[in-house]
């Protein structure tokens, strides 16, 4: 388990690294090509970890953020672009703001941090590949099985509560993740407050994780979700209580979800 905990580990700090290296790469490109992408809200926003966003990126380089026909972003591109989508983003490109006085110095450095963004997305790719090996030879492949719950979530909870007989029963377990409520008692009074947060980080997220799976691929966690919001619930309290309600308390023998009551 340490292997895998140690791998589990790793990856996040990649994920979080490339989080950032991708808010760069969007605020190099946005300096580069005022106005070429929108943040969210504001009209149709480049994913740049995509195959259309890696075209324009690569296109931004390559012309010094001239506009791009849709002859190079399409040839550009890592994967497959339809020819509506590079049609779309030369014309928003035609449309743009010119490129500023020092855009080749500009293009120079969201070259090289290209780069290095993609080399940290075949690093995380790798890393995936050594999780799956690793999850294998644990009971925790099971998790496998549960609808919306693939390897890279099932890897990240089972690396943080296997052995699973560490834990007497499914109190203790969310316990450790900071999702049981918080217990007061005294002589007079039992009284449950809010979830404590004890616990590691790592682990919580990756029970969240799986609860956001189930309830996007789960009918029965699905419609658990959409009675818990239609009582006034945010979508993260939503997901903190399907997380509390009915995860596998056994991993070995863990039973495809039933329905949440």
């Amino acid at each position: 388990m340490d292997e895998l905990c140690a791998a589990v580990r790793h990856r996040r700090g990649l994920v979080a690294d490339r989080k950032k290296a991708q808010q760069r790469l969007h605020d190099q490109l946005n300096a580069l090509v005022p106005g070429l992408s929108a943040p969210a809200g504001h009209g149709r926003s480049l994913a740049v970890e995509g195959a259309t966003g890696q075209a324009v990126l690569a296109c931004a380089v390559a012309f010094a953020g001239r506009p791009a026909s849709v002859r190079s972003l399409t040839a550009r591109s890592p994967g497959r672009i339809g020819p509506a989508t590079a049609r779309y983003w030369a014309d928003r490109w035609r449309g743009a703001l010119p490129p500023p006085p020092d855009a080749q110095a500009r293009a120079s450095r969201l070259c090289r941090d290209l780069g290095r963004y993609r080399t940290l997305q075949a690093d995380i790719t790798a890393l995936e590949e050594e999780i799956t090996m690793l999850l294998a030879r644990t009971d925790g492949q099971v998790l496998t099985t549960l609808p919306g719950v693939a390897t890279v979530r099932a890897a990240a909870f089972a690396a943080h509560s296997l052995p699973i007989d560490r834990f007497p029963d499914a109190e203790h377990l969310y316990s450790a993740t900071g999702l049981a409520p918080a217990m007061y008692e005294s002589a007079t009074l039992r009284r449950r407050g809010r979830i404590s947060r004890q616990g590691l980080a790592e682990h919580r997220d990756a029970l969240m994780g799986i609860a956001w799976g189930l309830s996007r691929f789960s009918p029965a966690f699905a419609e658990r979700d959409a009675q818990l919001r239609a009582r006034g619930m945010a979508p993260i309290q939503a997901r903190v209580a399907l997380a509390r309600k009915r995860l596998p308390p056994d991993l070995p023998d863990a039973p495809d979800p039933a329905p949440l009551r």
